[in-house]
């Protein structure tokens, strides 16, 4: 069975290291604006430059999270410039953010994978013969002939 998230209210996310994200629920809208900013040079509120043919598949990777960060972040905690003052939420500030390793990686994992669990997951499992291994493909050659019962004693 689906199972529907009608809410649409921000939640918070803990990215480690004290940092703290709101970000609006993933949606399609948000992806498609996300790959639309991805693909080309867009400019967003605060100017997110992206060219995609710069970059290789990491590059774009990289890029479409960034573009999905600047779309899905609403505001944050945690995060401040060199003097540890907090900063307000900017593009600038969110590329920043995922420059860093651990950061980048905790909001892939908790926002972005998340949302695509459900293609991972395809809902339901298809239907399967009974036993442990029903799935699993054959790799052995079938036996020649019987194996002959072994003797009483």
């Amino acid at each position: 069975m689906l199972h529907l998230n009608l809410s649409n209210e921000p939640e918070w996310l803990d990215l480690g290291h004290g940092v703290e994200i709101l970000v609006e629920p993933m949606t399609t809208a948000l992806m498609m604006a996300a790959r639309k900013v991805a693909q080309s040079q867009i400019e967003l509120p605060d100017t997110l430059e992206i060219e995609a043919e710069e970059f290789d598949t990491d590059g774009i990777a990289l890029a479409m999270a960034k573009a999905v960060a600047c779309i899905a972040i609403k505001d944050w905690s945690g995060v401040g410039d060199e003097k540890g003052d907090p900063v307000p939420v900017s593009s600038e500030g969110i590329n920043a953010l995922l420059d860093i390793w651990p950061i980048f990686e905790a909001f892939q994992t908790k926002y972005v994978a998340r949302a695509m669990i459900l293609d991972a997951e395809k809902n339901v499992s298809p239907p399967l013969p009974t036993g442990s291994s029903a799935g699993a493909v054959p790799i052995a050659k079938p036996a020649r002939k019987a194996a002959q019962t072994a003797r009483k004693s």
